[in-house]
């Protein structure tokens, strides 16, 4: 009988140690896979970008109102009337007066009648108000201005002296506010006649009454 030849087949320890391989080769690939993964920079993500500002429409300029200067604010006007000869017929004159502002209304038409009982330094009018004519008192309420004048207001001139004189101090007493009445004093009594004529007056007087009853 003929002698019997080893197998060709694999034997188990040979596929143990090829199944060995095997595993530590594919663990070797995990790890290198892996640590390829960990070491590479990873790829840029896309940056989200914020939308634009809206930019607020541009509005005109505006040109604040100019302040008044510290010189303006601390000045009031007043007027006191002089008369004129225009043509024959008597007219009464403004005259702007600059003087320090101040709390009491009551003191500047003290002021505009202390210059107007002085008289005019301008040559082109006149007052019919007799010199040495003086402001004993005024006073603002609430019924209108009360001016007290003193006895050489009623001295002299005739009925034209006396409807000038008359309307020089009831415009200038209302310088303030021209619709106010006017309540007229001399030497603190009030005022019914003026002038040896008689002139009659009736008051209170407001410039609208002094138009009406005694045109110049």
């Amino acid at each position: 009988m003929s002698e019997q030849q080893p197998g060709r087949g694999i034997s188990p320890g040979l596929i143990a140690a090829i199944a060995a391989v095997m595993a530590a080769g594919a663990g070797a690939a995990w790890w290198a896979v892996n640590s390829l993964d960990a070491s590479s920079p990873s790829s840029p993500q896309p940056t989200a970008t914020a939308p634009a500002a809206v930019q607020p429409e541009p509005q005109p300029e505006t040109t604040a109102p100019s302040a008044e200067t510290p010189q303006a604010a601390a000045q009031a006007e007043v007027e006191l009337y002089w008369v004129q000869d225009r043509d024959g017929a008597i007219a009464l004159v403004p005259d702007t007066l600059v003087l320090q502002k101040s709390d009491s209304p009551a003191s500047l038409l003290e002021a505009a009648f202390t210059e107007l009982l002085s008289g005019p330094d301008n040559q082109g009018v006149a007052s019919s108000i007799p010199a040495g004519t003086k402001l004993l008192g005024i006073e603002m309420g609430k019924d209108g201005v009360h001016v007290n004048l003193s006895e050489e207001y009623t001295s002299g001139g005739g009925s034209a002296s006396m409807m000038s004189r008359l309307g020089q101090v009831v415009y200038t007493a209302t310088t303030l506010d021209p619709d106010a009445q006017v309540w007229l004093e001399v030497g603190g009594e009030p005022l019914e006649v003026l002038g040896g004529e008689g002139l009659l007056v009736e008051q209170p007087l407001t410039r609208k009454s002094f138009d009406r009853d005694f045109p110049l």
